[in-house]
């Protein structure tokens, strides 16, 4: 299961895929669902160009925590 800081990954935080190749940008993703336990999470996520799919991530995934905004 991909963690940020020790902590699962969960709605509202972004993935980051990065390049395969030389000169390619990484891709983003946020993700909309959790979808299975942690020993085989997976993810609906909505990606940069507005799509959704179900992405199974792999060793080149990077899981950043959604920022949080505070009211006053």
């Amino acid at each position: 299961m991909r963690t940020v800081q020790g902590k699962s990954a969960r709605i509202g935080d972004e993935i980051v895929i990065t390049g395969h190749s030389v000169g390619e940008a990484p891709r983003t993703a946020v993700i909309l669902e959790v979808i299975g336990d942690a020993a085989s999470a997976h993810f609906r996520v909505r990606w940069e160009d507005g799509h959704e799919s179900i992405y199974f991530p792999g060793e080149d995934a990077v899981v950043h925590r959604a920022q949080t905004r505070r009211t006053r």
